[in-house]
């Protein structure tokens, strides 16, 4: 049985992957990798970018915010429509992944 948790706030993550197009995947990673003006305001705590090799037309991201209404807030954002508008092209369509709740950490 799970112990527990005393939480005050709860981290919303949202891990997935982005099929890209044949040969795109570096292209959507320069676009992911960019510096989005206001998402760290909106409440975005980590967004990372990632590949594996044996993926070659796949992206990675994970991203944990304060809470999955600000996930959702931020694809209003100017910065974050304009990404997806210029990724879009270049995705297969094919997506995977996991939204959750984190209830914490053994590394605090």
């Amino acid at each position: 049985m799970l112990p527990v948790l005393q939480t005050v706030t709860m981290t919303f993550a949202n891990v997935g992957s982005l099929g890209t197009k044949p040969g795109q995947r570096d292209a959507v990673v320069a676009i992911l990798l960019r510096p989005m003006a206001g998402l760290k305001e909106a409440g975005c705590l980590l967004y990372e970018v990632g590949i594996n090799d044996e993926a070659p037309d796949t992206v990675f991201v994970s991203e944990l915010w304060v809470s999955p209404e600000a996930h959702r807030n931020s694809l209003q954002l100017d910065s974050v429509q304009a990404a997806i508008a210029e990724a879009m092209p270049l995705l297969s369509g094919v997506r995977g992944g996991n939204q959750f709740t984190v209830l914490g950490s053994p590394l605090t």
